[in-house]
């Protein structure tokens, strides 16, 4: 397992499959490294892969919009995604791209120790929960596994596709938010 240090600049360094010769930047993540909560999406999109930060495109202004709305400080959550660069025009990263991009994944969540983990959309639920996962079937129910609390949840993207999805998000950031709440709580009001 690397440090922070080590960890970034193996990430920055990542040739290990062909989205390296796509990118423009590497995208790690962003948030307190240190936050009980952390949410992992499927792979940077063009705004990402422009600026190096998860979630700062539509998608991630509705995620920011929902956490706000959550009233779920900064502070308490880190969001990153299975793989670290850009897939061409967007598609899912391939079953080969994903796993070699998810033991740097795996060293973020040991070096953060989040007690939740929000799988956000079906990329994420493939590879954190199960292969054979459908997030229409799992969706907003609590699953736990190897001590953390997993939540799939829609990728915001879908609800910029599809507004029937807003409410099911809606209640399933509900329970996030008591979950969140409920685990500060049994840390002493501890959110790192």
């Amino acid at each position: 397992m690397y440090n922070w240090t080590e960890l970034t600049c193996q990430c920055m360094a990542c040739k290990k499959c062909g989205l390296a010769n796509t990118r423009t930047n590497v995208v790690i993540g962003r948030g307190n490294i240190n936050a009980p909560l952390m949410f992992i999406g499927e792979g940077p999109g063009e705004q990402e892969d422009l600026r190096g930060e998860p979630f700062v495109g539509p998608a991630g202004k509705l995620l920011d919009l929902l956490l706000d709305a959550m009233m779920i400080s900064k502070d308490s959550y880190y969001i990153a995604n299975i793989v670290k660069c850009r897939p061409p025009a967007n598609r899912v990263p391939i079953d080969d791209e994903a796993e070699k991009c998810l033991p740097f994944l795996r060293n973020q969540v040991s070096l953060i120790k989040p007690g939740i983990i929000v799988c956000l959309g079906a990329t994420a639920v493939k590879y954190i929960v199960d292969r054979e996962a459908k997030i229409t079937k799992i969706r907003g129910q609590w699953i736990e596994k190897k001590g953390y609390w997993l939540m799939p949840t829609f990728h915001p993207a879908a609800l910029l596709r599809d507004e029937s999805k807003k409410i099911p998000m809606w209640e399933d950031f509900k329970k996030i938010k008591q979950k969140l709440d409920e685990y500060i709580n049994s840390n002493n009001g501890q959110v790192c």
